[in-house]
């Protein structure tokens, strides 16, 4: 395959050159922005908040957390995410969850796999699940097609059938966190045997979007009620406010 793959590549590329995921301009590769984009999203690095990775002006130790984290803690231990939420990494997001641009899920868990750093391989990679309703209108789950490629690229196992979604929750984008939790604060389920493939373990739990962490919390509660010793959640864009670059 490797061969056949290598012989026909410059046929593809010429029918099909590869062109930047956000702009459409023809880059160098698949899954590359050009430069104009890439310089146009903000990646988000430490400092941060250990808790819920809004970023820190300057470092303020390990552990450090804002101070929405110190008021009221969240349910999972820790947010990675790639990039704040922006135009244009909104636009990747929408394209691969609407637009059915699936090859956009090895390239976001290519950005993710620089926060593997120091997480076992013992670890379990869960999607956000979606509920079958939408499952079946969109035909996938984007936060499990970010999995595979992140569990391929690392060796982690990936689980989709320990944690779903019991309730056909409506969309959340225009909702404030409080209206947000209480929609999703009871949407999840366990499977029957999820404490014995679970206990003990940390827990990698992907998403596409971390908004106010109302869905990760949410499954962070059931994942932690069997018995994960933490839950750390990756996803590709994480929004931001302005008090939130303190």
């Amino acid at each position: 395959m490797e061969i056949l793959s290598a012989l026909f590549k410059p046929v593809l590329d010429f029918a099909l050159p590869p062109r930047c995921p956000i702009c459409g301009i023809m880059v160098e590769a698949d899954n590359r922005f050009c430069l104009s984009c890439w310089e146009g999203l903000d990646f988000l690095t430490a400092p941060w908040c250990a808790s819920c990775g809004k970023p820190f002006a300057f470092e303020q130790g390990s552990g450090a957390q804002c101070a929405p984290c110190l008021t009221k803690p969240p349910e999972h231990d820790g947010v990675r995410a790639v990039v704040a939420y922006d135009d244009k990494s909104g636009l990747l997001a929408m394209r691969l969850k609407y637009g059915g641009r699936l090859g956009f899920a090895e390239l976001i868990a290519g950005h993710m796999e620089r926060f593997l750093d120091g997480i076992g391989r013992d670890s379990l990679i869960i999607p956000v699940p979606l509920h079958r309703w939408r499952l079946w209108s969109r035909g996938f789950n984007q936060s499990v097609l970010i999995g595979r490629a992140l569990s391929k690229r690392s060796g982690i196992a990936i689980e989709t059938g320990l944690l779903s979604r019991k309730n056909a929750t409506p969309p959340l984008r225009s909702m404030s966190a409080k209206q947000r939790h209480n929609i999703v604060k009871d949407a999840f389920v366990l499977a029957h045997d999820a404490r014995a493939r679970i206990d003990g373990k940390t827990v990698i739990l992907v998403d596409d979007v971390y908004t106010t962490g109302s869905t990760a919390n949410a499954c962070a509660r059931k994942l932690k009620a069997a018995g994960a010793e933490r839950v750390l959640v990756f996803c590709w864009a994480r929004v931001l406010t302005d008090n939130d670059r303190s």
